[in-house]
């Protein structure tokens, strides 16, 4: 399966986009979270991610209709090359001292952008693999990915020591992601036309109605099969879950925590716990294809929200440094296992005609279900985060969540 040029030649392009995902977001991080020269509250942060995702959740299903119209390669290598043009502005934003909604609207040109390019790369996926390598290639792709994102974060971090930790110096550090951008539109040019899909076309012939029927088709396609519908609830419950505790987690790591012997509070224990999430992305890659394989996807789903509900309310609850960074290991694994069988869901249950409109709509529902989630965490976390309140409706709506999954599985189309 790598031993194939296209597929190979794919996971490049995801790699060179990811690390410099991760190395812008790492850096609009530090330059928001913990930058001495700004402040952050429970509203701040939330008004924050509203700002970067709910804009692109309404533009989203309409990536997806083009993503099902033009030439995939084209897509990659010219939304690559946009990208890194709203890095560099984003990055000057930074060093100029802009913030809120200043800030935030550059920095949501760059994500959007890159959120299409993800959804270009998960589309095009099974145009480069056979029907049986689908589900073991997603995971393989998916994780190393994820991982190179979370390497990215750590060179930002790196950065970050070098060029200081105010707004110049964030400035430099978010900056550097453009050499990722520039790198996955260079490999993605190498690619035949047409290799990535899609292809078949079935859009309107103009344009503007085809982007227009984005939304509705991609809904459509999705209930159509009730593999994907049942997938979309148990991941949006854990996106739910995990957009309050990552508020949660946010806080006290600036406000409440303390040094605990190896444990680290504020950026340094933010960076640690990216290290154990991303550790937890990887064991997720190992495991998923072989755990569907003898469990069953169903009864893969199920455990994973049943395993994040625990360790959300066994190891978060407490609100301990060590037990908080173990929850962010199990959590982080957990969400990786539910990502991993809903995208082979869709690549596998879903005509590639429409897969790209159906991920565009899986990106935009993952978007405006953390945001929700976020700013109403937001409405009662107070600054220090300490709310064990929030944890414990989180556990509740991964169980919900499972609840959820398993009734919808059961829907039968007629």
């Amino acid at each position: 399966m790598v031993k194939d040029p296209e597929f190979r030649r794919l996971l490049l392009t995801r790699f060179a986009a990811q690390w410099g995902d991760g190395v812008f977001r790492a850096g609009l991080a530090g330059a928001v979270l913990f930058n001495p020269e700004r402040g952050a509250n429970p509203l701040a942060i939330a008004g924050g991610f509203a700002a970067l995702l709910l804009p692109y959740s309404l533009v989203g299903p309409f990536a997806g209709a083009l993503l099902d119209r033009w030439d995939r390669r084209k897509v990659l290598i010219f939304a690559n090359l946009l990208r890194g043009l709203a890095i560099l502005a984003s990055a000057a934003g930074v060093g100029f001292g802009a913030e809120g909604i200043g800030l935030f609207s550059l920095a949501l040109a760059a994500e959007g952008i890159s959120r299409f390019i993800g959804s270009g790369l998960s589309a095009a996926l099974p145009d480069v693999v056979g029907e049986q390598d689908v589900v073991t290639a997603n995971a393989f792709a998916t994780t190393l990915g994820s991982l190179i994102a979370v390497i990215g974060g750590g060179c930002a971090f790196g950065l970050r020591a070098i060029f200081g930790a105010g707004d110049v110096g964030s400035a430099y550090t978010t900056s550097f992601a453009v050499l990722g951008t520039l790198l996955s539109a260079f490999i993605a040019r190498r690619f035949a036309r047409g290799v990535l899909g899609p292809t078949v076309v079935d859009e309107p012939t103009n344009p503007f109605v085809a982007v227009a029927r984005g939304l509705a088709d991609g809904a459509h396609h999705a209930w159509r099969a009730p593999s994907v519908t049942a997938g979309f609830i148990a991941l949006f419950a854990h996106r739910a879950s995990f957009g309050a505790s990552l508020l949660v987690t946010v806080l006290l790591m600036r406000n409440y925590f303390t040094d605990h012997g190896m444990f680290r509070a504020g950026l340094p224990g933010l960076g640690q716990m990216v290290a154990l999430g991303g550790l937890g992305l990887f064991v997720a890659g190992l495991l998923t294809a072989r755990l569907i394989r003898s469990f069953g996807r169903v009864r893969v789903i199920i455990g994973a929200l049943l395993a994040a509900a625990v360790a959300q309310s066994a190891l978060g609850l407490p609100m301990l440094l060590p037990a908080a960074l173990l929850a962010s290991f199990v959590i982080t694994g957990s969400g990786q296992v539910l990502k991993l069988c809903v995208d082979s869901s869709i690549q596998l249950d879903v005509a590639d005609e429409a897969r790209g409109r159906v991920f565009a709509l899986y990106d935009t529902l993952f978007n405006i279900t953390q945001v929700i989630a976020v700013s109403l965490a937001a409405l009662v976390v107070p600054d220090n985060g300490h709310s064990p309140g929030v944890l414990i409706v989180a556990t509740g709506v991964y169980l919900a969540g499972g609840a959820g999954y398993l009734v919808a599985r059961r829907r039968v189309i007629r």
